[in-house]
């Protein structure tokens, strides 16, 4: 048997991919839409992909369960689990939960584990060859190392009322039942780790095993004492914000990802047709530099997208290819940096890279306006915004701040002042300069914070120890 964790540091995302050495055939699990590194893997194993699948209805990436069964012939396997809210709008083969996947001598038996979602499966995957019971399950985002998958974002970003105490319900139900009477040595291998927003403490660690949380998760004493509601109170408290684009991509999912097809090669752009569409508005310009590079000077109106710092990520905060298809413009230092863009891209459905171009000499200049800590005090604004999370907002911010997060505020333009300047930060400055070069775009008016909130904080303790 082969097995290889596939993971996008991006978006924190575990995708697996499983094979049968003696028959050849091969299966994936949760993939993802940019599906060349399962292409090229069962290239160099000398394996077919003769099935994928996937354990629920995502929301924070596209799946690429349709494009891989498109490109190579698989069989898709989808839950029919969940009701009739929660079934595919595209073709697959419908799974129950007892159904069996086989994959030359390997077998997946299905397990439905809602909690998460309703139509949320497990994989417990049985190597016949060499043993008569599972070693492994594929736990998607029912359980993480560490953590639990959050029962709260179909309210969060489906449009649900109220749905995650019955979620949570389930959840603990799912625990208690498919979970805790599984032997110890079973090992765990789930579809985030540290930094996804599927939970609120996912470890880095790649696996865990049943025996472990059971013994040492913070949710296993509360299933040894039968205390449904200490483990209701635990799970719900304090989740993080959920970005505004998991709604599109839960929405996206359940019909069916378009199917893109192979990849053409970008094209370098050239000045005039690149300054042309920004005259009629009908590009827009990414610019995949980090903060600092921008802040000495960008094309005017144009999104900052770092292409090395969780570009997809930071796309689907500040992008909205159905409310805006307009073609992309990737500045970027050169092809491999646009094509890693345009790639990363795609994980979150946004498909409109047209091309790139490697300098702004001959666009539209623009300058974004910064202001220092020492000067925030005498700078004239209307709202101070802190884009970080509601968890480090409440760990401690600048006297007067709002809090709105960085992957929802383009969504809640409505809590923004009409006019008036904006002064926005976050921790470091990343996360600042995606959103307030869209606000920008947006036609706010916004002054980042130099440094953002660690800048602040050290001049403030400078400005104490001076005191003293």
């Amino acid at each position: 048997m082969l097995l290889e964790r596939i993971y996008d540091e991006d978006l924190s995302h575990a995708s697996y991919f499983i094979g049968c050495q003696a028959t050849g055939d091969a299966i994936v699990i949760d993939p993802s839409r940019d599906i060349s590194a399962y292409l090229e893997l069962a290239e160099a194993k000398g394996l077919r992909i003769t099935h994928v699948t996937e354990t629920h209805i995502h929301a924070d990436f596209l799946s690429g369960t349709r494009e891989l069964a498109d490109s190579t012939g698989a069989i898709a396997h989808l839950s029919g689990e969940g009701g009739a809210d929660w079934q595919y709008g595209y073709e697959g083969e419908r799974l129950a939960d007892g159904d069996t996947i086989t994959v030359g001598k390997l077998m997946l038996r299905v397990v439905h584990t809602p909690g998460h979602t309703p139509e949320h499966l497990s994989f417990l995957l049985t190597d016949t060859a060499t043993a008569e019971e599972p070693g492994f399950m594929f736990t998607g985002d029912f359980v993480f190392v560490g953590d639990l998958g959050r029962p709260d974002l179909l309210d969060e970003a489906a449009g649900g009322v109220d749905t995650r105490f019955d979620g949570a319900r389930q959840l603990y139900e799912s625990l208690r039942g498919k979970l805790l009477p599984l032997p110890d040595y079973v090992q765990l291998l789930p579809a985030h780790g540290a930094g996804s927003a599927c939970g609120k403490a996912l470890g880095s660690v790649p696996t865990t095993t049943v025996g472990y949380e059971r013994s040492f998760s913070w949710w296993g004493h509360h299933l040894a004492a039968g205390d449904e509601q200490g483990f209701i109170d635990e799970l719900l408290d304090g989740q993080p914000d959920a970005p505004s684009y998991f709604g599109r991509m839960k929405r996206q999912n359940l019909e069916g990802p378009a199917i893109l097809g192979p990849q053409s090669v970008l094209p370098e752009l050239s000045v005039t047709a690149v300054r042309e569409g920004l005259a009629n508005a009908s590009v827009t310009v990414i610019d995949t530099r980090d903060q600092h590079d921008v802040h000495a000077g960008t094309v005017r109106d144009a999104i900052n997208i770092p292409a090395w710092n969780k570009p997809a990520v930071h796309a689907g905060w500040v992008l909205d290819p159905e409310s805006d298809p307009r073609p992309l413009v990737l500045l970027a230092d050169g092809s491999d940096t646009a094509h890693h863009l345009r790639n990363h891209l795609i994980r979150v459905g946004i498909d409109t890279a047209e091309g790139y171009v490697t300098a702004t000499d001959g666009l539209p200049a623009a300058v974004p306006d910064l202001v220092g800590p020492e000067d925030l005090d005498s700078t004239d604004y209307e709202m101070l915004l802190d884009v970080r999370n509601t968890s480090e907002f409440a760990q401690g911010t600048i006297p007067g701040a709002q809090q709105l997060s960085a992957g929802r505020v383009l969504w809640h333009q409505d809590r923004l002042p009409v006019s008036g300047t904006i002064v926005s930060f976050c921790q470091s400055g990343v996360r600042n300069s995606v959103a307030s070069s869209a606000l920008r775009r947006a036609g706010h008016r916004v002054i980042e914070l130099e440094g953002s909130y660690l800048r602040w904080q050290a001049a403030q303790q400078k400005q104490g120890l001076q005191m003293q």
